[in-house]
């Protein structure tokens, strides 16, 4: 499929997902609730003032984030319009919502200190143009935190990638492209000119990555 086709159907997936995104009733996507305990720990190592969250969803992560640290500024951005509907029915002061594609952030350079992804990145086409946006609104010292699927192995990545993945794109209408491993991600990240500083196996097939744009 080309790029535009995997677009629209993430967003058709997650325009009927938003009702129900952080209900009880969410089905799979219900696993993405384990992934905010990490992202939050993580976000302590060090402080921040301005956050920006890629594919926010309905926002549930920013919701967390504006209740522990009400004074930060926070930025979420979604592909899908549904959802940001969702999000922006919630009302939050000092929470910027935006409409749009990740790889293609409309920001200004060095908007952020931090950037974070969960369980996102694995539905863009030119992920590699995600990464060389989030280096540009990045300040210097910023970090990336990225949380996403992957699997314990080369083979079994490629059985999901070339098999599995292709047929939930045509049977099941979904716009997942690709999962990656450590190798995948480390050359995203130098290509991008980030540094690659963390990068963990977690639980059932996650991975948890902190990358850094330098200070100089």
């Amino acid at each position: 499929m080309i790029s535009k086709q995997y677009k629209q159907l993430s967003i058709k997936e997650f325009t009927q997902a938003a009702a129900i995104y952080e209900s009880d009733h969410a089905g799979v996507y219900n696993m993405c609730k384990k992934d905010y305990p990490d992202v939050l720990a993580e976000l302590e190592r060090e402080p921040f003032e301005n956050l920006l969250d890629c594919g926010c969803g309905t926002e549930p992560m920013l919701t967390l984030l504006h209740k522990k640290y009400p004074n930060k500024r926070y930025t979420g951005i979604d592909l899908t319009p549904k959802m940001i509907q969702v999000a922006k029915a919630k009302k939050m002061k000092g929470v910027k919502l935006v409409v749009g594609d990740c790889e293609k952030l409309p920001f200004d350079d060095c908007s952020f200190d931090v950037v974070i992804c969960c369980q996102s990145f694995h539905h863009y086409p030119n992920v590699q143009d995600f990464f060389n946006s989030v280096y540009r609104v990045l300040r210097p010292g910023g970090r990336l935190i990225l949380r996403d699927m992957t699997m314990k192995t080369a083979l079994v990545r490629w059985i999901c990638n070339n098999i599995e993945l292709p047929l939930a794109n045509r049977l099941a209408k979904k716009g997942d492209v690709r999962i990656y491993g450590k190798k995948d991600i480390d050359r995203l990240c130098k290509n991008a000119g980030l540094q690659m500083k963390l990068f963990e196996k977690r639980g059932f097939c996650r991975l948890h990555c902190v990358a850094k744009k330098p200070r100089s």
